[in-house]
């Protein structure tokens, strides 16, 4: 009972300091802005972290690992599955075995993270629950694979190097930029897919939740708010399904098909896209 007891309190401060030391360094950042000392340097710095981080959430956490969007080599696999980890979003295999649990029960009781339990919750709320999500019923095969397990339990050296890396490349300004407001916009563009893209945005697919499109979360997520697109069809790797849905994870993963160094990616046919499509669209919202 002491020991549940000092788990469940251990989780809550872990969760505490994730949401509030970004936080503050996004506050030491509005100050250096005030006081007109960032330089340019700061901000190349920040979004040249931000970029692979991120990519390494939408294509290696997302779209490679949780939903087999394509194959790729190990040595490949293992690059991306680090660059995930530098974002702070947790270990790969909870990742993936939280957002499978999400998909089996979207919008439903037991989902981990949905707004029908208030938008706060499907944000950030949901990160305080003590409730793990369990690998073995979840992602039982990824629970076998040695690549998976040993980068998820180095999380910790991870979270680390990515905030040495900013501090290292750019001192104390590249470590609030490119370290703590990085990882700040990282987590909450990630949990505004929760959140936002559960509640408002555009319908065109008739699913069984209630995923929406949202093209201000597909920017900035790079490609992860056509969320409703995702959930009509969540093997395939390209989320961007008509051309003006930008989707620069997609884009990503198109590159490097050609490069050789992705295939088998999983795509929409057109005629199951039109087939989707020609069951007339849902209420639209937002």
């Amino acid at each position: 009972m002491l020991a549940d007891c000092a788990t469940f309190w251990l989780h809550r401060l872990a969760i505490l300091l994730l949401v509030t030391v970004p936080l503050g360094g996004v506050a030491l950042a509005i100050r250096l802005l005030w006081q007109h000392s960032v330089a340019w340097p700061d901000l190349v710095l920040l979004v040249g972290l931000y970029l692979p981080a991120s990519l390494g959430i939408t294509v290696g956490f997302h779209r490679y690992l949780t939903h087999r969007g394509f194959r790729t080599s190990r040595p490949i696999a293992a690059l991306l599955l680090v660059l995930g980890s530098l974002a702070v979003e947790g270990p790969p295999l909870t990742w993936a075995a939280t957002h499978r649990k999400h998909h089996a029960l979207a919008d439903q009781p037991g989902d981990p993270h949905s707004p029908q339990d208030g938008f706060l919750h499907a944000h950030l709320g949901w990160l305080f629950d003590n409730t793990q999500v369990d690998a073995g019923v979840y992602a039982r095969e990824l629970r076998d694979d040695r690549l998976v397990v040993a980068i998820s339990r180095l999380f910790p050296a991870w979270a680390v190097l990515s905030l040495a890396i900013p501090f290292a490349i750019g001192g104390w300004h590249g470590l609030i930029w490119a370290g703590l407001v990085r990882i700040f916009l990282t987590h909450h563009v990630t949990w505004s897919v929760n959140s936002v893209c559960h509640t408002f945005g555009r319908r065109p697919f008739a699913t069984r939740d209630g995923s929406r499109n949202e093209w201000i979360v597909g920017l900035l997520a790079l490609g992860e708010g056509w969320h409703n697109n995702h959930h009509a069809f969540p093997r395939s790797a390209l989320h961007g399904l008509r051309w003006w849905q930008l989707d620069l994870s997609g884009l990503a993963i198109r590159g490097a098909a050609r490069l050789g160094l992705v295939w088998e990616v999983q795509r929409v046919s057109r005629l199951e896209l039109r087939t989707r499509l020609a069951r007339g669209p849902l209420t639209e919202a937002g």
